[in-house]
């Protein structure tokens, strides 16, 4: 009886004769090599593609997995912030869930470039890249948050030009993310592929970035306290056709409230007063309304900056 292996390699076997002549034995022995290729011939007759063996994707889990979890917060805190004021995000100072959400993206994209851009054979391809990236960013931004359906319950959709909203959540995270990319991409040749060992190692390694921070960081400090605001003027119009114009009195540097603050002085002279957001949360303040820290009718004594204008995805806070 042959052994398994000798019948498995054709060993085991005559070869088949034409009539009147005896059958030869043919002694037949195959490598290791010999047998994995014609194992793998057999289970990949497309093209040398095995189509039972999947590509390992290049998405990382972890990261897809914290953005689903970051949208899942972000509905959470639009369905129920209306509720649970907790949820709602702070009318100024102060910090609640709904906070989080846009530092959360910001995150997710910082991590996303550092892993997109590991490694950059081409550095004209890679910036082509960004700016494309980031101009389809903007344009949609400004198409769901500019003010083109602004009565969704009507079917009534377009967009006054003179009352555009330019900011926005998406317009912010492309900006940032246009900085940042940019930064690390001219900068990715130029830093060591192994980081010594030392407490002042990961900054010099990363010096690009953290001078980058730095001058962000400077440039709006310096503006926070150093610019000096104005009285500023805005107009509201009623339903009915009717207008009021309103002055809020500011002429002070330095003011960290809602009313005289560099930040939204600088938004005001770039953008213009009649492209901010028309409903600021601060109108949930104790000095607006008596239902706060609740949406609710503004208190009689309340001052004129309630019901004005202001941009909280404006330029100093990209």
């Amino acid at each position: 009886m042959e052994g398994p292996k000798r019948l498995e390699e054709g060993s085991g076997h005559a070869q088949i004769s034409m009539a009147g002549e005896k059958p030869k034995t043919t002694m037949v022995e195959l490598t290791d090599d010999q047998i994995k290729t014609t194992t793998n011939e057999t289970e990949q007759p497309n093209g040398g593609e095995n189509p039972l063996l999947k590509k390992k994707s290049k998405r990382v889990a972890t990261l897809d997995a914290f953005r689903g979890l970051t949208i899942v917060l972000m509905i959470l805190v639009d369905d129920a912030g209306g509720v649970y004021e907790r949820m709602d995000h702070s009318p100024w100072n102060g910090c609640t869930l709904a906070d989080f959400v846009l530092p959360f993206f910001l995150f997710i994209v910082g991590v996303a470039i550092a892993l997109a851009l590991k490694r950059v054979p081409n550095t004209k391809h890679a910036v082509k890249k960004i700016i494309i990236r980031t101009l389809k960013m903007l344009f949609w931004g400004i198409i769901l948050q500019g003010g083109y359906s602004h009565a969704p319950y009507d079917l009534n959709y377009g967009v006054d030009m003179k009352k555009i909203r330019w900011c926005g959540i998406l317009q912010r995270i492309a900006l940032v993310y246009m900085v940042v990319a940019l930064i690390e991409t001219f900068t990715a040749k130029l830093r060591p592929t192994v980081i010594e060992p030392g407490y002042f190692s990961i900054y010099s390694a990363y010096r690009w970035q953290w001078l980058g921070g730095f001058i962000a960081f400077l440039v709006y400090m310096i503006t926070t306290y150093a610019l000096y605001v104005p009285d500023w003027n805005f107009t509201i119009h009623d339903d009915d056709g009717t207008s009021e114009t309103f002055t809020v009195v500011c002429g002070m540097r330095g003011h960290l409230g809602p009313a005289c603050n560099a930040v939204g002085y600088v938004d005001r002279e770039v953008w213009g007063i009649n492209h901010l957001y028309s409903l600021p949360v601060w109108i949930r303040l104790k000095a607006c309304t008596l239902n706060s820290p609740e949406s609710g009718p503004l208190r009689p004594d309340a001052p004129t900056w309630c019901r004005a204008p202001f941009e909280p995805e404006g330029l100093l806070r990209y």
